[in-house]
């Protein structure tokens, strides 16, 4: 077994892939946006309805709670294309319907029509936790509970 901890990406390169590749979604949003769909290109949008900076009605965000795939085609208005988020006007039981969109909300971004897919994980939430020094251990039979054994004595240092 090596002793050697494992390099630790500064550059965070797997965000800045994500990004890089966000962009180019972003691209494709502002072609159609200046020409329209060309040929048969069409768009499914894949998003976390409650990630930060979503905007949905509370209809539509009570049928899809947490992930929503909407289809850019034939019948939406309003494209609007920004640098970190994009909104459009869709019809959702012949109602018209706004929703702002963050790219770092959409977890899947498809073309069928050229099988051109981009797939984006969530980042992964690493919750750091202070260690505290356990309590002296109370001899005191009162206690009918677990023990707890505190393992830090054995630990390498």
């Amino acid at each position: 077994m090596s002793d050697q901890t494992p390099p630790v990406d500064e550059m965070q390169y797997e965000r800045l892939a994500h990004e890089a590749l966000r962009g180019v979604m972003r691209a494709a949003l502002e072609r159609v946006l200046s020409d329209g769909l060309p040929g048969a290109h069409h768009f499914y949008i894949t998003f976390k309805t409650r990630a930060p900076g979503v905007s949905v009605a509370p209809d539509i965000l009570a049928k899809y709670p947490d992930e929503m795939t909407v289809v850019l085609q034939h019948q939406y208005e309003d494209l609007r294309v920004e640098a970190d988020k994009f909104s459009v006007k869709l019809r959702f039981g012949g109602m018209p319907k706004s929703l702002v969109i963050p790219y770092s909300a959409v977890t899947r971004f498809y073309d069928p029509s050229v099988q051109f897919l981009l797939q984006f994980e969530e980042p992964e939430i690493v919750e750091v936790v202070e260690e505290t020094p356990a309590p002296p251990h109370d001899p005191s039979p009162a206690s009918d509970g677990p023990k707890v054994v505190s393992l830090d004595q054995f630990r390498k240092k």
